[in-house]
């Protein structure tokens, strides 16, 4: 779609002159020659952009502006004003009250389709950000659960997102520590700033300095560039600090400055870097246990421990269980492309009485693997490949459970094989009866087979 461009001037000629030079570069035009008319477009046509003349007759092009924020508030248009030569002032003016640029008459036209072009591009990229920080947002914004556990560590973390206090969150392996972490930082003051997602396990001791600190050219073989960090990339926001606990104890001392002066060193460097940030740190180990031990320094964990939330696990909110298993089948359906799937009522019941042993990541990924292999768009007990008990053996009637503790992608090959095995045996062997009963291509089917052999 061309962008459509709102021009704006008492001036026939130039509004002419104008609508010529945007046709001849592919860009729609609508024309007002005085403000309220200027409004009633902004209402009713949409434009992408605005070539607004501060003069005229009635509403001036500064008062147009002013209102431009009222009647679009949400939008952000990228407005142009065009002034004469001598009314500096007002196009100053009219920068601080949002405009993207200004341009003195007359207009030098191959300057002015530069501009046009910079402010469109601008805007598409801001929109593309907001669109795609609304999909982060809507995927990790949502804390489920109306447990009484839950509900008092979400108004406790709500308090404490109005301080830049450090905040330590503890709890077993997948109870949502980063899901608490992003929320706290969402309803910060730093919310519009990065938030910066650091792994401590993740990556050895000398590259994950290199991830916090960056590095100064020259600084180990192949450094051909100044480098920034992560701490750094995340000045004025916030950086959460995941697997804290199996981070070593020279980073751990880097990272005590970080937490007292708010300045580091890039590696390599001698410069000192100072960067307005807030700490939120996770872990699943006993800090205090690992301070006895002498694997994590004392000085750290003080720092650490201003404001502490220990996240329960899932078996201890299991009537959160049914909520949260609708909130990954609405995600899992829709990345799947299968509306209208559904949990049984034995499929919830299960759900809601197996003991969680991963917590709510186990949930989630066995919600993803139901929607990616039930052959029917409602998911039945069967489907959801649950042990008897976080420990015992597989039940017998169960043909997936053999491949629970395998990695996801193998265990989803296995699961794969048994769903295509069984759709053939009902089938007779027959592969479009069995590719309609799986509700896909009969040749997709027959190429899955192939792999399969």
């Amino acid at each position: 779609m061309n962008a459509k461009i709102l021009i704006v001037d008492d001036d026939p000629d130039i509004v002419m002159m104008l609508e010529d030079r945007l046709h001849a570069s592919g860009y729609e035009t609508v024309a007002a020659t005085e403000g309220q008319q200027a409004l009633d477009h902004i209402v009713h046509e949409s434009p992408h952009l605005i070539l607004l003349d501060l003069t005229l007759p009635k509403v001036s092009g500064l008062d147009v502006l002013k209102r431009l924020s009222q009647i679009k508030p949400s939008e952000n248009i990228p407005v142009i004003v065009m002034t004469a030569h001598g009314s500096v002032e007002a196009a100053v003016e009219a920068m601080k009250e949002g405009a993207y640029d200004f341009l003195t008459k007359p207009l030098d036209k191959d300057h002015l389709l530069i501009v046009i072009r910079k402010a469109l591009e601008r805007d598409a990229l801001r929109r593309q950000v907001a669109y795609l920080r609304s999909e982060v947002d809507g995927r990790y914004a949502s804390i489920v659960g109306n447990s009484p556990s839950v509900k008092s560590v979400v108004e406790a973390a709500q308090r404490a997102a109005k301080s830049d206090a450090s905040v330590l969150l503890l709890g077993e392996s997948g109870t949502g520590k980063e899901l608490f972490a992003r929320s706290i930082h969402q309803w910060s003051h730093r919310g519009a700033m990065p938030l910066i997602v650091i792994n401590c396990v993740a990556l050895t001791e000398t590259l994950l300095e290199n991830e916090l600190f960056g590095h100064e050219r020259g600084a180990f073989t192949g450094a051909d560039r100044q480098q920034k960090g992560k701490l750094e990339m995340a000045d004025g926001g916030t950086v959460f600090l995941d697997e804290i606990g199996d981070m070593s104890l020279p980073l751990q001392a880097k990272l005590l400055r970080v937490l007292q002066d708010r300045e580091f060193q890039r590696v390599g460097g001698s410069k000192t870097v100072s960067v307005n940030i807030r700490i939120i740190a996770a872990t699943n180990k006993d800090l205090r246990q690992a301070v006895r031990a002498g694997q994590f320094r004392e000085d750290l964990y003080f720092r650490l421990n201003v404001v502490t939330f220990t996240l329960p696990p899932l078996r201890e909110r299991s009537g959160d269980v049914p909520a949260l298993a609708q909130f990954f089948l609405d995600r899992h359906t829709r990345d799947a492309k299968r509306p209208g799937m559904a949990l049984s009522m034995a499929a919830i019941e299960a759900l809601t009485g197996y003991p969680w042993p991963g917590n709510i990541r186990e949930l989630d990924n066995v919600i993803a693997r139901a929607v990616v292999l039930s052959p029917k768009d409602t998911i039945e007990p069967e489907m959801l490949a649950l042990l008897a008990d976080d420990t015992g053996p597989c039940r017998d009637e169960d043909p997936f459970l053999p491949y629970l503790n395998l990695p996801y992608h193998e265990s989803m090959e296995h699961h794969s094989r048994y769903i295509i095995a069984r759709a053939m045996e009902l089938a007779e062997g027959n592969q479009t009866k069995a590719a309609e009963s799986l509700k896909l291509q009969r040749t997709y089917l027959a190429r899955l087979l192939k792999q399969q052999k």
